[in-house]
């Protein structure tokens, strides 16, 4: 017998969770843990249990998210043009949303079930009944209707879409989002140097120019105490980046890096940028197996032009990688142009999503993601040999 059990807590979660083989850090109760006391204010994550018999077979997160006109648009326009433009994707997105998966990064971290023991289509459909659950409770505990319904980040090979009849009868469509860029180390590669002499001579000049210009800022490893310190600090160089963003459906806690850095130990890298004794930039790093995850950065505007510290930072994350024997390193979708250009590739990834209420199209719902989420034309660079 199939059923499932939704979690309101990470303590709550039962110790066989953690035991499953599942290699993904953001499934882990430690991440968890750490996203839970340290999540943004508009999101709320449960955790689904799903059970054949006695046996834990298969684990979802799913996050409820509020999203209002100000938290999604950061940038506050004059331009009346983009204002009715925004009054009227508001109308469409604005309250209570359930989103599979983890909002806050690149890719699929929602889902996981044991093949060998349940199929994928039971699996989807146990989830689609807990959604149903938690868009009962949230109408009966907060008063709100659940209006949109997100399957989220799935490359175009996953075996997900081989149950596309599972989505047609949910009504929910696939959209294109993005691609993540993932940059997959050459196996051949043992050390930064053999990066660095993969390049050819415009991207190893371009290379060289990036690390003249950031020779005034040393970098280095963040402890707990300082992110702790100086954690005030950090948020505001995150919030510089993330306060550019056209469109952002979430803003972080200001005590989420103290708090992932508690929980994941040295699992969570975070190194920062100083000019002198002033930290003035950072990037932060998960270890997941055998894979690295590139997370939240932040700098000084006028310095980073100066000293090219973003160019550097993707610099740096791919040396981490390579000296740290991971397989692949996960630049997520931002930037796509210049992340190409330190050798990250595109890669393909969708979502499914519906309006719950019927009247509206979700033709027009897809038009609203592709507005807020837009495939952008760029031009792919090729720096290696």
């Amino acid at each position: 017998m199939i059923s499932f059990k939704i979690y309101n807590s990470v303590s709550s979660i039962p110790e066989a969770w953690d035991n499953l083989p599942v290699k993904d850090i953001f499934l882990k109760t430690s991440f968890l843990k750490g996203l839970e006391e340290s999540t943004p204010s508009n999101i709320s994550s449960y955790f689904v249990g799903v059970f054949k018999g006695e046996s834990l077979a298969g684990i979802a997160i799913i996050q409820r998210v509020e999203m209002y006109l100000d938290d999604v648009f950061r940038d506050a326009s004059n331009s009346f043009v983009k204002q009715i433009g925004r009054q009227l994707v508001s109308k469409f997105v604005r309250g209570n949303g359930l989103v599979v998966g983890n909002l806050m990064h690149t890719g699929q971290h929602g889902i996981w079930y044991n093949s060998e023991v349940i199929s994928q289509i039971v699996f989807l459909n146990t989830v689609k009944n807990a959604i149903n659950e938690l868009s009962v409770y949230i109408k009966k505990t907060f008063n709100k209707k659940v209006r949109i319904i997100v399957f989220k980040d799935y490359f175009e090979d996953e075996e997900i879409h081989n149950d596309a009849s599972f989505f047609k009868k949910e009504n929910l469509y696939k959209v294109q989002v993005q691609p993540n860029m993932l940059f997959n180390v050459n196996g051949s590669w043992t050390c930064s140097e053999d990066y660095v002499k993969a390049f050819n001579k415009k991207y190893k000049r371009r290379y060289k120019t990036a690390k003249k210009k950031c020779t005034d800022l040393i970098c280095k490893e963040l402890d707990l105490d300082f992110i702790k310190t100086h954690s005030n600090e950090l948020f505001e160089l995150y919030a510089t980046v993330s306060d550019n963003a056209r469109v952002n459906s979430f803003k972080l806690a200001k005590n989420h890096f103290v708090s992932l850095k508690e929980h994941l130990k040295d699992n969570f890298k975070v190194f920062g940028y100083f000019l002198n004794t002033e930290l003035v930039g950072f990037y932060s790093l998960i270890k997941n197996y055998d894979t690295l995850e590139t997370y939240f950065l932040g700098y000084n505007k006028t310095l980073q032009r100066k000293h090219q510290m973003y160019l550097n930072m993707l610099f740096n994350m791919a040396c981490f990688g390579i000296e740290n024997n991971f397989k692949t390193i996960v630049y997520a979708r931002t930037a796509m142009e210049i992340k190409s250009s330190i050798g990250a590739k595109p890669y393909a990834m969708s979502v499914y999503l519906k309006h719950t209420n019927h009247v509206i199209a979700n033709t027009v719902l897809k038009c609203v993601v592709k507005y807020m989420n837009p495939i952008r034309t760029w031009e792919e660079r090729h720096p290696f040999k």
